[in-house]
C-alpha cells in the first residue's frame, strides 16, 4: 500500500470511519476474515490461563469483531474506539458480549490500576504515529498511552498489538515508547518472507522479561503436508508389501493356509512347506 493511500494519513481515525466508512468496514467478509484471524493469533500471544476466564481490554474494537474472537475463547472483554459509528455497529450486534468506552487512546486509558489481565489491539496503534493537530506530538501520545496500560495492567500480564508499521523509524518510537512506560518484550513476525501473509505483532510485557513466543513461518504447514505424505507412502508400501507371493514359494504356501484357516479349514503346521526339493538323477 503507498503511503498516501494509508487511512490514517487521509484523516483522523474519528473521522475516517464515519457511520458509511464503519458499515462498508464491517460488512466486507475478507477484512472481517483477515481481523479474525489476527484477533485469535493476538489472544494466543497472550498466553493466557486455561482455567481462568480472563477480563481483556480491546484497544481499538471497531465494530467488535476482536471483541468476538475474545468471548469465543471464554474470556470477557472492554472495548475502546474513538469511532463512535464503529461502537454503535458494534453495541447493535445482537451476540455483543461486552463493554465500550469512546475515548482517543492518545489521551490516556481511564481505567483502574492492574483491573485487566491482558489487552489486545488489532491495527489500531500505527494512528498515534500521526499528529492531526499542530498540539499533537506522537512520541508523546504514544507514552501517555502505554504509560496508562502499563498501569491498568495486572503484573505479569501481556499487551499484543497488531500493527501495519509506514517503515522502521514508526516501528521504533513505538518500541521505544513502550520501553519507556516500563515494558519489556519485542516484535513477533508472523510469515517474513510473505509480502501478503506477513503480520506484526508487538508483544509486550510487565513484570520482566519473558520469552518472546515463536513467529510462524508457515514450515508449520509444510511438516504437516509431509506427515501427510509420509502416511500415503507408508500405505502404498503396505499394500506392496501385501502383494501376491510367486506361486509355489513358502510365502504363497502361506498365504494360501492363512486363507483356509479364515474359512474354518484346519492345518497342520510344517517346517518343509515350501523347501525346495533336491533335484533326481
Amino acid at each position: 500500500m503507498n503511503k498516501r493511500d494509508r487511512p490514517e494519513r487521509v484523516l483522523p481515525p474519528d473521522l475516517y470511519y464515519n457511520e458509511e466508512e464503519a458499515a462498508k468496514y464491517t460488512m466486507n467478509s475478507h477484512i472481517v476474515s483477515i481481523q479474525t484471524d489476527m484477533s485469535e493469533r493476538a489472544v494466543e500471544l497472550l498466553v493466557l490461563p486455561e482455567d481462568k476466564t480472563c477480563m481483556l481490554l480491546d484497544i481499538g474494537c471497531g465494530s467488535g469483531i476482536s471483541g468476538s474472537v475474545i468471548s469465543s475463547s471464554g474470556h470477557q472483554w472492554i472495548g475502546l474506539d474513538i469511532s463512535r459509528p464503529m461502537l454503535m455497529l458494534c453495541k447493535d450486534d445482537e451476540d455483543f458480549e461486552g463493554d465500550l468506552i469512546h475515548k482517543d487512546m492518545g489521551t490516556g486509558l481511564p481505567f483502574r490500576p492492574g483491573v485487566f489481565d491482558g489487552c489486545i489491539s488489532i491495527s489500531a496503534i500505527q494512528w498515534l504515529c500521526h499528529a492531526n493537530t499542530s498540539s499533537e506530538i506522537p512520541s508523546r501520545r504514544l507514552h501517555r498511552f502505554f504509560q496508562s496500560l502499563y498501569s491498568c495492567l495486572s503484573r505479569g500480564a501481556r499487551a499484543v498489538f497488531q500493527f501495519y508499521p509506514e517503515d522502521d523509524r514508526q516501528t521504533e518510537m513505538i518500541m521505544s515508547m513502550a520501553q519507556k512506560a516500563g515494558f519489556d518484550g519485542g516484535l513477533v513476525v508472523d510469515y517474513p518472507h510473505s509480502a501478503k501473509a506477513k503480520k506484526i505483532y508487538l508483544v509486550l510485557m510487565t513484570g520482566g522479561m519473558q520469552k518472546l513466543p515463536s513467529a510462524l513461518t508457515g514450515e508449520e504447514v509444510d511438516e504437516k503436508r509431509q506427515a501427510e505424505c509420509t502416511q500415503r507412502r507408508n500405505f502404498v508400501v503396505d499394500r506392496k508389501q501385501n502383494k501376491r507371493a510367486a506361486k509355489g514359494s513358502k510365502a504363497w504356501i502361506t498365504q494360501k493356509v492363512e486363507a483356509a484357516k479364515k474359512r474354518g479349514r484346519d492345518f497342520t503346521e510344517s517346517k518343509y512347506s515350501g523347501r525346495k526339493r533336491k533335484a533326481r538323477f
